[in-house]
């Protein structure tokens, strides 16, 4: 059997919404990874959480019976720091509006992290901080008007967790924009340095990129012209993929991590019919149904592949009641 990974020489993944959901991991990403670097497969954790720091980061991973460690494992915050650190001078202050660890990691880079606009710092970088308050958005905005260069690890709109969707950094850019006008320059996806460094560290010539967002994942993998996968485990589901535009369609699809480990779907595209493992989708008039009444999760994970790639090619097909079809899909 040929499976999905075979065509690539590293698994680049998300974290939060595709190894784990908070303190617990994902359904069978552990054994799926465990798999993977048995066959070789260079695996590298790339999270646009700047809250924790890596160690943080990696410990979580180890708990939940996976192989991590600081070779492996990459944050936004560290991308963000280090090209922060190249272009400002030592002993830079650097008003930090993000987390504490955040901020150890501007002092290790030889800039001085301050809270205040009255500081005087010549820099300001958001990241996330599930403590983050207004006094403190207050001295970013006030800091960024005094002309501090305004930076921030990443602008995911949320974060998915076991209880659901939670606002994540870009909620916090939001109100600094809202008031200040203008954006930061970004580091994390769906910006190109965080997956260029992924590329750097591993020396990868043809990662596949696993995520379960496609404004951040989906998009930092075209951005850096490497595929994707996009996994159902996270933020974003079956409407979502079908109303992706250009530059937000994902390579392949699957219901988790261990799509890597499978055969990949492909789809036969005949004028207005669609098969994927014998699931057909048609268009008929100006909509979409399903010729076949797919029982299993994995047929209809092939019956969606099908209706999004007739959907990608005539966006004002309506696929509204295919979709609805596909109860075992969220």
């Amino acid at each position: 059997m040929t499976a999905l990974i075979d065509a690539y020489d590293a698994a680049f993944f998300d974290l939060d919404g595709v190894i784990y959901l908070g303190p617990t991991a994902v359904a069978g990403a552990a054994e799926s990874l465990e798999e993977l670097q048995r066959r070789g497969t260079t695996v590298m954790f790339v999270t646009n959480n700047a809250a924790r720091a890596a160690q943080v980061v990696i410990d979580h991973l180890v708990e939940l019976g996976f192989r991590a460690d600081d070779h492996n494992v990459l944050t936004s915050a560290q991308v963000a720091v280090a090209q922060i650190a190249r272009e400002l001078a030592p002993g830079s202050r650097v008003l930090v509006n993000g987390s504490e660890s955040l901020a150890d990691l501007v002092a290790e880079a030889g800039l001085v992290p301050v809270s205040k606009a009255s500081d005087e710092p010549v820099a300001v970088v958001q990241g996330y901080d599930p403590a983050m308050t207004w006094p403190r958005l207050d001295e970013a905005a006030l800091a960024i008007q005094a002309g501090a260069t305004w930076y921030a690890t990443n602008n995911d709109a949320s974060r998915p967790t076991e209880r659901g969707l939670v606002p994540g950094a870009g909620g916090a850019i939001a109100v600094i924009a809202g008031t200040v006008g203008g954006q930061p320059r970004i580091f994390g996806k769906p910006f190109r340095p965080m997956l260029e460094e992924a590329m750097r560290r591993t020396g990868a010539s043809r990662p596949v990129f696993v995520g379960d967002r496609l404004d951040t994942d989906i998009v930092g993998a075209a951005n850096a012209g490497i595929d994707s996968l996009m996994v159902f485990t996270g933020a974003h589901g079956k409407a979502d993929l079908v109303g992706a535009g250009e530059g937000e369609r994902p390579t392949h699809i699957g219901a988790d991590v261990r799509a890597l480990l499978e055969p990949p779907r492909t789809v036969d595209v005949d004028g207005g019919r669609a098969t994927c493992r014998g699931q057909v989708a048609v268009v008929e008039g100006g909509s979409i149904r399903l010729d076949t009444r797919p029982d299993t999760s994995e047929g209809q994970f092939d019956a969606l592949w099908a209706i999004a790639r007739l959907v990608w090619a005539d966006p004002a097909l309506d696929c509204t009641d295919a979709l609805a079809g596909l109860e075992l899909v969220r």
